[in-house]
């Protein structure tokens, strides 16, 4: 698969066909990578787009209407798809994938998805355009999923997690399987942030537009990324205990409830086109 890089004077990006992901963001004034390296034993992913589903559906299978559809990976397929590159310039590089046969023999809708990665100075905007292209209305969620680096000798354990302008925030969890847990806990904030635990679930997800705005604070207190995303009516907080990254994640739409056996209607913040409408979504992270 082909890489695109895009550059200015702060920061040297690169995206690949393959799921149109963010693979590298070179920190240029430090020399230092800002993107985990995806590492097949740890998390062979970099910042993979999550469509058309956030998260896993019960027991790999949904349904529309009266018909069930079987989607067994997690996070639907686009992040495992080659992407189109249609266009291509200094400061940004956008992708697109339509429907397939094997796209509809898992999901049953004429799509075409664009992903647009734009840089300006230290913050990247990363754009999607969600159409419907058949004649049917669509269910779809979609979601980012950046893994961010930390420095050399930095551990997950001694950085905070900054809510800006945020008192009290309330999550909910997943069981082993993935699937959402009934209930929310609250989690203690010290000045709009909080120290990244080991000890709490290793998945974060707070609904309801709660977080417009995420980052990582190192241990001496520098701001190290921040995400901008009030569009997203949930963020979510993921690590995986083996590795030096933490993911920031806006989503539309996320896993199933544990138990869930409704229809795809009824998923929880599924979003939905009618026939020839289109839907813009947009986050930004900005590296300091």
């Amino acid at each position: 698969m082909s890489m695109h890089i895009i550059e200015n004077g702060s920061l040297r990006v690169t995206v690949s066909d393959a799921g149109a992901e963010l693979v590298s963001v070179i920190d240029r004034e430090h020399d230092t990578e800002r993107i985990w390296i995806g590492d097949p034993a740890v998390w062979n992913r970099h910042a993979p787009i999550l469509f058309p589903f956030v998260g896993k559906v019960m027991d790999g299978k949904y349904r529309i209407s009266d018909r069930e559809y079987t989607m067994k990976t997690q996070h639907g397929f686009a992040r495992d798809m080659a992407f189109t590159c249609v266009e291509e310039t200094a400061d940004s590089v956008t992708h697109c994938l339509c429907a397939t046969d094997q796209t509809r023999a898992c999901y049953p809708f004429e799509f075409r998805l664009t992903v647009t990665h734009r840089l300006e100075g230290k913050e990247l905007f990363v754009e999607w355009r969600v159409e419907n292209q058949g004649p049917d209305l669509m269910f779809f969620s979609i979601g980012g999923h950046p893994g961010f680096l930390l420095p050399e000798g930095v551990r997950k354990e001694d950085c905070r997690i900054i809510f800006p302008g945020a008192q009290t925030l309330r999550y909910r969890s997943v069981n082993k399987a993935g699937f959402v847990l009934p209930g929310t806990k609250m989690i203690a904030l010290e000045d709009g942030s909080a120290p990244y635990r080991e000890d709490i679930p290793d998945t974060w997800i707070f609904e309801d537009g709660q977080v417009g705005s995420i980052g990582i604070q190192l241990p001496d207190g520098r701001p190290y990324v921040m995400l901008r995303c009030d569009q997203f009516p949930m963020l979510a907080v993921w690590a995986n205990p083996k590795g030096p990254f933490i993911c920031l994640e806006p989503w539309f739409g996320r896993a199933d409830d544990e138990g869930f056996r409704g229809t795809i209607d009824q998923k929880k913040a599924i979003q939905r086109l009618a026939s020839g409408e289109r839907k813009d979504f947009a986050y930004s992270i900005v590296f300091s």
